[in-house]
């Protein structure tokens, strides 16, 4: 089976927010887990991407960079979205389809937002999914804090399904690219 790790808008502003909006919850601990998994992949031979959102500073400037703290080697691959859905005119399927992907393990901003599309999205188009449940972030909405959107997407992504493929729920310090699935199924 063949792994990719997806590391979608961890960009600057979307994680130390900016005049208008907060930065995610627990900013240090998402950068130290995105990092601890970066390392695992390179260490696996992981195919690495990298999504940034247009829409994240205006799509220029240091805002809109992936934030300096993480780490993003020469050779990962990067899109750039318009949309909330990574999948949605990138291109980002069918490099995935080209090279032979069928794991993917997500990690990112923010976390009812362009993480849950992109777990459910990728499950509907054929792949199996590794949401890690400390390495995505949001923050406080009016009607739930950052946590308890945080906690809400484990456990309802946890488990869910599109009939072949599913999504399961790790930690960062797990063996994140010798996936769970098939106990499962």
């Amino acid at each position: 089976m063949k792994h990719a790790l997806l590391v979608i808008d961890a960009q600057a502003e979307l994680i130390t927010g900016n005049q208008e909006e907060k930065g995610v919850f627990n900013q240090q601990q998402l950068l130290t887990n995105i990092n601890e998994v970066i390392k695992k992949a390179l260490r696996d031979q992981v195919l690495l991407i990298f999504v940034r959102d247009l829409d994240v500073s205006e799509g220029k400037g240091k805002g809109f960079q992936i934030h300096e703290d993480i780490y993003v080697p020469d050779h990962a691959k990067l899109f750039n979205k318009e949309a909330t859905n990574s999948f949605h005119g990138t291109g980002l399927k069918n490099y995935l389809e080209e090279n032979q992907i069928e794991h993917l393990v997500i990690m990112g901003c923010k976390t009812e937002h362009c993480i849950d599309t992109a777990v459910r999205t990728a499950t509907v188009n054929g792949f199996d999914v590794t949401l890690v449940g400390d390495g995505h972030s949001t923050a406080d909405n009016s009607i739930l804090d950052a946590k308890q959107i945080i906690d809400h997407h484990n456990k309802t992504l946890h488990g869910h399904y599109n009939v072949e493929h599913f999504s399961i729920v790790r930690n960062a310090d797990e063996d994140l690219f010798n996936p769970t699935h098939d106990m499962y199924r």
